[in-house]
C-alpha cells in the first residue's frame, strides 16, 4: 500500500459497483485498505441486474415450452399450456431485487463505503460526487461497465435494446432482432420459445463471428427448423411507429417489416462518457474504451480500470478476475498478479446452446499449420424418445504435433455446463490421449468427449 495513503480519504475509490468493481474494493478491503465504491444506477452491475443473471432466467423460463412438448412421450399429461409473461417477468426481477441486495451486504460487511449517485474524476487522485462532495484517494479504479449500442437511424428511439427487455410491459406477438452476435440469438431463441414470431435482421451473412464454423451453422440449421426467420445483409434506413403503436420497419437489402417491437443488439460500447477522464489525461482507445496495461493501469499511474470498459474480453468472470488481480497487486504482498486470458470458455444460451473454449478449427489451422478434427454428431437420447429431429455436435481440434486437444466446441442440451469440467483439460494443455484413457460416463452425452475416434 501506498506510503502517502493516509493524506487521502480512501486508498482506493472504486467508480462503477458491478462485478469487478465489487470484486476488486471488496479484495482490497480484505487487505486492509479503506475502500468507497459509487454506483449511479443499481449495486450488481450488467451481469446481475440486466445481463447475464436475468437472462439465464429467462433462458430457464423458454425450455419449459419444449419441456413440456416433450413430457407427453415420458407419460406426462400436461392438459393445458399456457405461458404468463408478467409472471415470469416479476419473479425474474424480484430475484434481481434480492441479488442486489447481497452484493450491497457485501460491501458493507467488508466495510466498503457504498455512495449510491454518479461519480466523475476531477483530477489523478479526486472524485466528485453527483452530492457536491469531492473526495480523495491514492488509487482510483473505473469499473464501470458498457452498455448496448444503438446506431444512428432514423426512428431509433422507438428501438430497445438489452436493457429493456427484462422490463416489457407484453410480450411482442412479433419482434425483430437486430444483429448476429450472441446477445441477438440468445434472445432469438427465448422469444421464440414464448411463441412471439421471431426475424433475425443481420447485416452480414454470418452469425456468432469468431464461433466454430460448425456450431454456427448447426445453430442456424436448427433455429430455422424452429421457424425463426433470418435477414441476411440486411440493414435499417428508418422506423416508423404508427398510430396503433405497430412498428412499420424500412430496410435497405430486403422487404420492409413490421412489429410489435424491434431490439438491437449490435454490440456494446463502454461507459467512458461523462466521466472526466480525458480531462484528467487518461488515454481512450478508438471505441473510447480505457487503455490499460496488463496491471490493468492507465497512462495515468493513479488510475486503473477493469472489466468492460476496457473492451478486452467483456465477460463477467474476467471482469472478476481483473478485479481480483487489481486488488491483490495494488494491496496485497504478493506481487504483480496478472490475468491469463488464454483458454477462456465461452457460452451462448442459444435453443439449443453453444459452448467453445480455445482455437476454432480455421484458427487452429491458421495457427499450427496441420490439425486433427474429431466430431460427434448425434441426438441427445431425451430427444430421440421425445420424436425431436435435434441433433447435438461436438469437435475436438487437437494439434497433430503435439497431439494436445486445443479447442472443444460444442452445441446441444447442457453444453456449458459440460464444457467448465472440459475447459479445464484444454487449460492444462492435456492430449488426445488423456481424453482416450477416460472411462466413459453411460448413458450421458457428455461421454462423448471421450469416445471420439
Amino acid at each position: 500500500m501506498s506510503e502517502v495513503a493516509s493524506d487521502y480519504d480512501y486508498d482506493l475509490f472504486v467508480i462503477g459497483a458491478g462485478s469487478g468493481g465489487v470484486r476488486a474494493s471488496r479484495i482490497a478491503a480484505g487487505h486492509g485498505a479503506r475502500v468507497a465504491v459509487a454506483e449511479e444506477y443499481r449495486v450488481g452491475g450488467t451481469c446481475v441486474i440486466r445481463g447475464c443473471v436475468p437472462k439465464k432466467l429467462l433462458v430457464y423460463g423458454a425450455h419449459f415450452a419444449e419441456d413440456l412438448n416433450d413430457a407427453a412421450m415420458f407419460g406426462w399429461d400436461v392438459p393445458v399450456k399456457r405461458f404468463d409473461w408478467p409472471v415470469l417477468r416479476d419473479h425474474v426481477q424480484a430475484e434481481v431485487k434480492r441479488l442486489e441486495g447481497l452484493y450491497g451486504q457485501t460491501l458493507a460487511s467488508n466495510k466498503v463505503e457504498t455512495f449510491l449517485e454518479r461519480a466523475t474524476i476531477v483530477g489523478p487522485n479526486l472524485v466528485r460526487l453527483a452530492s457536491g462532495r469531492t473526495v480523495s484517494a491514492a488509487k482510483i479504479l473505473i469499473a464501470t461497465g458498457a452498455r448496448p449500442f444503438l446506431p444512428d437511424v432514423e426512428g431509433i428511439e422507438h428501438a430497445i435494446t438489452s436493457n429493456e427487455v427484462f422490463h416489457l410491459e407484453r410480450l411482442p406477438k412479433r419482434i425483430v432482432i437486430v444483429g448476429g452476435g450472441y446477445i441477438a440469438n440468445e434472445f432469438a431463441g427465448i422469444f421464440h420459445q414464448f411463441g412471439s414470431h421471431v426475424t433475425l435482421v443481420n447485416r452480414s451473412d454470418t452469425i456468432l463471428r469468431g464461433y466454430d464454423e460448425s456450431m454456427r451453422d448447426r445453430l442456424l440449421q436448427i433455429s430455422l427448423a424452429k421457424g425463426i426467420d433470418f435477414k441476411f445483409n440486411a440493414s435499417f434506413s428508418r422506423i416508423d411507429k404508427r398510430e396503433d403503436g405497430m412498428l412499420h420497419l424500412a430496410l435497405d437489402g430486403c422487404d420492409d417489416l413490421e412489429a410489435d417491437a424491434v431490439l438491437f443488439a449490435v454490440g456494446r460500447k463502454p461507459n467512458v462518457e461523462g466521466l472526466g477522464l480525458e480531462e484528467a489525461g487518461v488515454d481512450l482507445g478508438t471505441r473510447g474504451e480505457v487503455k490499460v496495461d496488463k496491471a490493468n493501469r492507465t497512462n495515468v499511474p493513479s488510475i486503473f480500470a477493469v472489466g468492460d470498459v476496457t473492451d478486452r474480453i467483456q465477460l463477467t468472470p474476467v471482469a472478476i478476475r481483473e478485479g481480483q488481480a487489481f486488488a491483490d497487486t495494488q494491496f496485497g504482498s504478493g506481487g504483480v498478479v496478472e490475468v491469463d486470458y488464454d483458454c477462456v470458455p465461452h457460452a451462448v444460451f442459444s435453443h439449443p446452446p453453444i459452448a467453445s473454449v480455445g482455437l476454432t478449427e480455421s484458427d487452429a489451422r491458421n495457427r499450427y499449420g496441420t490439425v486433427k478434427v474429431y466430431t460427434s454428431d448425434f441426438r441427445a437420447m431425451k430427444n430421440v424418445m421425445a420424436g425431436r429431429n435435434e441433433r447435438s455436435l461436438y469437435k475436438l481440434v487437437v494439434d497433430e504435433a503435439s497431439e494436445r486437444v486445443i479447442g472443444i466446441h460444442m452445441i446441444g442440451p447442457d453444453s456449458p455446463e459440460i464444457l467448465q469440467a472440459a475447459a479445464i483439460a484444454v487449460k492444462a494443455g492435456l492430449k488426445k490421449a488423456d481424453f482416450d484413457a477416460t472411462v466413459a460416463l453411460h448413458p450421458t452425452m457428455s461421454e462423448e468427449l471421450v469416445l471420439m475416434h
